[in-house]
């Protein structure tokens, strides 16, 4: 049986790591094999470092490296696990580039899809968790920033912006959940709207 493609997405500090742990966790308690992983550095391991500290990347070179990194990530830790029939949970995947890269950055979208579609060979989720956080709060919540986590608070609002279209033009695939709710409410939510996929 195929496995099942799940992502956690939204802002810098909005609990994607945790609530992409505590999903794994609870798809193993119910006997399913759960593999998690993340973006960007699961493909190609040193390309998070370079995109993470790097000053000096422009945001084309920037979105090849996500999408080096994702075409690695596609072939080589989700395809094969999905052939298995794990669920995988990850923590990040494209739309995390149209949100930064395109809505954020300003990148033409229409190219930023053109891309994606070679490097993901298609690739989508079956469902999209989006934590949704005000920027303001998403940025109080950020102890260490990171080059793309300097950017500012006007480039997160369009961020933030970008994410919402996106849930907007695809709702059968996003679920947009509160983010200033506790973790545990939140992952409540998660496993309520994960329940019809269950076997």
């Amino acid at each position: 049986m195929e496995g099942v493609f799940l992502t956690l997405e939204g802002l810098d500090g909005a609990g994607k790591s945790t609530q992409a742990r505590l999903l794994a966790a609870f798809l193993e308690e119910r006997g399913l094999k759960a593999r998690l992983t993340r973006e960007p550095g699961a493909g190609l391991p040193p390309v998070r470092e370079a995109l993470l500290l790097r000053e000096d990347l422009s945001p084309e070179a920037e979105y090849l490296l996500f999408s080096a990194d994702r075409a690695e990530h596609v072939r080589k830790v989700i395809l094969p696990a999905l052939k298995r029939g794990e669920w995988v949970v990850s923590d990040r995947y494209l739309d995390s580039s149209l949100a930064y890269q395109g809505h954020g950055r300003g990148l033409p979208l229409a190219w930023l899809l053109e891309v994606a579609r070679l490097a993901t060979l298609g690739l989508r989720p079956r469902r999209t968790f989006l934590l949704d956080l005000p920027p303001e709060e998403a940025l109080r919540r950020v102890k260490d920033p990171d080059r793309l986590e300097r950017l500012g608070l006007p480039f997160f609002h369009r961020v933030r912006e970008g994410y919402l279209r996106l849930a907007e033009a695809e709702p059968e695939r996003f679920v947009v959940l509160d983010a200033t709710k506790p973790p545990e409410a939140v992952q409540a939510e998660i496993q309520a709207h994960l329940r019809p996929l269950l076997p």
